[in-house]
């Protein structure tokens, strides 16, 4: 895969996870966290399976003997994650949310400079401080001394959980080569699915309190989320590394903003700005600069 359609990818992968930010505030106020993940991997399932065996065609022998790379995958980024998320939602805002998980990328970054010895380089990092403050100046509307001044909640605990959860798995998926990516996402996904099914049914759910909301909003997470944004993911890790992918992460709170926009609510300048930033990050990150004014730039630095 060319690192354009890595990229390209990747701005889907965000499109559809901003989506779940924004949808998962409102069917947790109908189904529990551990409902809202089962329910949502269970349906994603369907789609999942057909799509790896007639694009992959994946050899089930080379499977098997991966399982504990898979089950990994499936604790980490299919339970996990979103019971962390999910659970993080129903104590914090969703700004709130968004402002811890604007430090994924860097996390990212440096658990694969130590633990997988990526190497960056410094026109690299400056576009990761940029697009960084650019998250901060949105989710802060403008104010950065925000950043400083707030105390956090058991919801930013549990965000923070999330973010390392995250980057385990993503490092977990860049390590299993031998796998298909689709088939990788299905096989941990079903995993993930069996080991959380009995918490579930234990639990028990009252369908007769889900409003048509919550409904629409699983639907949309088992779809979009789950199935596109977790291949589209796999894919552009191995193509292009953790360290480049995960800055991608950074575009979740400038889609957020514009899917509010779409539902009624105002873009103001602060979140034009700051999602600027962004962009301009992900184009120092990802290396869309010229070679030779890299190499110029490192020289004068």
């Amino acid at each position: 895969m060319s690192k354009y359609r890595a990229w390209l990818l990747l701005v889907a992968t965000n499109l559809f996870w901003a989506g779940n930010y924004v949808f998962g505030k409102y069917v947790i106020a109908d189904i529990t966290p551990l409902w809202t993940t089962f329910s949502r991997w269970l349906l994603a399932l369907l789609f999942l399976f057909p799509i790896a065996y007639f694009l992959e065609k994946p050899n089930w022998k080379t499977v098997k003997k991966a399982w504990l790379s898979l089950v990994s995958m499936g604790l980490l980024g299919v339970i996990g994650y979103n019971m962390f998320l999910y659970s993080a939602l129903e104590y914090t805002s969703s700004t709130n949310a968004a402002l811890v998980s604007a430090i994924n990328p860097a996390v990212i970054v440096l658990f694969s400079v130590f633990l997988l010895r990526e190497k960056i380089s410094r026109i690299q990092t400056s576009g990761i401080v940029l697009s960084l403050i650019g998250t901060f100046v949105i989710i802060t509307q403008g104010n950065l001394g925000q950043l400083f001044q707030r105390e956090y909640n058991k919801g930013d605990i549990l965000m923070l959980a999330a973010v390392v959860i995250w980057t385990l798995y993503s490092i977990v998926g860049r390590r299993l080569t031998t796998v298909p990516p689709i088939t990788a996402t299905a096989v941990s996904a079903l995993f993930a699915t069996i080991i959380i099914a009995p918490f579930a049914l234990a639990q028990g759910i009252n369908v007769t309190e889900i409003g048509p909301l919550a409904v629409t909003g699983i639907l949309y997470m088992a779809i979009f989320p789950s199935v596109f944004s977790f291949v589209f993911w796999n894919m552009s890790v191995r193509a292009i590394g953790i360290s480049q992918a995960g800055i991608f992460l950074n575009l979740i709170p400038v889609f957020t903003a514009l899917i509010s926009g779409i539902l009624g609510e105002q873009i103001t300048a602060t979140q034009v700005l700051g999602g600027s930033l962004v962009f301009m990050g992900v184009y120092l990150t990802t290396g869309m600069l010229d070679h030779k004014f890299a190499v110029l730039f490192a020289n004068h630095n």
